[in-house]
C-alpha cells in the first residue's frame, strides 16, 4: 500500500490545525500625528524624539506617523481636527484651546513637574477634563519644567522696591500672560511666532514673553538684550489623541503608548533642564544682561504672575479648580 498520499493529507491537516490554533497578531496600527510647531523648532523636535521612542517600543503593534506641523493643519484648528478624527494625535500648547477648556491654566500656573502630577492625581483630573470638554484622550504632558521669561530690547525702568516698571512698553503676548503684562504696565500685542523677528527688527514690539528654550533658534536674541529674572509659569505642551481612536486600540498598544508617554515626560524634563542651563550661558556670553529681581519684589512678581493664571481658572467657574490647584500649585 502506498502511504505517501495519505501521509501528505495528514500533514497538511495538522499544519492547518496549527495555523488555526495559533494566535493571529493584528496588523500594526498607524496613528497620524501633527504638531503646532514647524519641524525645525526645538519643541517639534522633542515630539519627534517621543515618536521615535514610542515607535521603538511599539514595533509591530502601534506606530506614530509624524505628518508635519502648521503646514498640515493650522494650529488653532488642530484640537478640533483631533476631535473629528481628521488626525489621530496632536502635540502643542494646551492654551490654543483655552477658550474651550479653561482648566489648561492649571499647567500655566503649575509649580510641579509632569511626573509629580501623575503621582498626586492631577494628571488624572486633567484626563477627565479633556474627555468631557474636548472629546480627546490626554496621553502626556511632555517638556514640562520649562519656565517663561520677559525679554526686552532696552533696559527696563526699576521701581523703588527693586521691581520693574514696564509702562509704555509693547510686548508680544498671548492669552496666558496678558493680564500679567498689563499689571506690569506693558501693552500686550498679538504677533504670530513667524512674524516676531520682523516685529522686533522694526520696533513694533519692545520685547516678548518666551521660554529660555528656542530663543536662539529663532534668532530673537539678535534684538533682545535684557532678560528679567525670575522665570514664571510653565510650558503646557501636551500630546492628545482622538478619544475613539484611543479606545479602539488593543490593550497592548495602549500600554505601550502609556509607557512611552510616562517615560518621556521624565526624559524630556531632564533634557530641557540641561538645555536651559546651556542656553543661559550662551546668551549671557553673547551680551544679554539679566535684570534680577530680588527680595520682597521678587516674591510679589511671582505671585502676581501665578495668581493671574489661577484667577482666570477660578473666574471660569470650573468645577475642577480646587482639585487642580491642590495638585499643581505647591505654594
Amino acid at each position: 500500500m502506498n502511504l505517501q498520499p495519505f501521509l501528505k493529507t495528514v500533514a497538511a491537516g495538522a499544519l492547518m490545525g496549527l495555523l488555526a490554533a495559533a494566535p493571529v497578531r493584528a496588523e500594526e496600527v498607524v496613528l497620524k500625528a501633527v504638531t503646532a510647531f514647524p519641524a525645525s523648532l526645538e519643541f517639534a523636535q522633542s515630539f519627534q524624539r517621543f515618536v521615535a521612542k514610542a515607535n521603538e517600543l511599539g514595533k509591530g503593534v502601534v506606530k506614530i506617523q509624524y505628518m508635519g506641523g502648521p503646514e498640515v493643519v493650522p494650529p488653532p484648528q488642530q484640537a478640533q481636527a483631533v476631535r473629528r478624527g481628521v488626525i489621530d494625535m496632536q502635540y502643542g500648547p494646551g492654551t490654543y484651546y483655552l477658550g474651550d477648556m479653561p482648566e489648561v491654566d492649571a499647567w500655566v500656573g503649575s509649580t510641579v513637574s509632569a511626573m509629580e502630577a501623575r503621582k498626586n492625581g492631577g494628571f488624572a483630573v486633567m484626563q477627565e477634563v479633556y474627555k468631557q470638554k474636548l472629546g480627546a484622550y490626554l496621553l502626556a504632558h511632555i517638556d514640562s519644567g520649562v519656565d517663561f521669561h520677559i525679554y526686552l530690547t532696552e533696559e527696563p525702568k526699576r521701581t523703588a522696591d527693586g521691581g520693574v516698571d514696564l509702562s509704555g512698553l509693547k510686548l508680544r503676548s498671548q492669552p496666558i500672560y496678558r493680564e500679567f503684562f498689563d499689571a506690569l504696565g506693558a501693552t500686550s500685542i498679538s504677533v504670530p511666532v513667524p512674524e516676531v523677528y520682523t516685529a522686533l527688527e522694526r520696533g513694533v514690539v519692545d520685547g516678548v514673553g518666551w521660554p529660555m528654550v528656542g530663543i536662539k533658534d529663532l534668532s530673537w536674541d539678535k534684538f533682545l538684550k535684557y532678560r528679567i529674572d525670575p522665570a514664571f509659569f510653565q510650558t503646557d505642551l501636551v500630546v492628545i489623541m482622538n478619544e475613539e481612536k484611543w479606545a479602539g486600540l488593543s490593550d497592548e498598544a495602549r500600554a505601550i503608548l502609556t509607557k512611552a508617554a510616562s517615560e518621556y515626560e521624565q526624559e524630556s524634563y531632564d533634557h530641557y533642564q540641561g538645555v536651559i542651563q546651556e542656553t543661559d550661558k550662551v546668551v549671557r556670553a553673547g551680551g544679554m544682561q539679566v535684570i534680577d529681581i530680588t527680595g520682597d519684589a521678587r516674591q510679589e512678581f511671582l505671585e502676581m504672575a501665578f495668581e493671574t493664571a489661577w484667577n482666570r481658572l477660578k473666574t471660569s467657574g470650573s468645577d475642577h479648580y480646587e482639585a487642580l490647584r491642590e495638585a499643581y500649585y505647591d505654594k
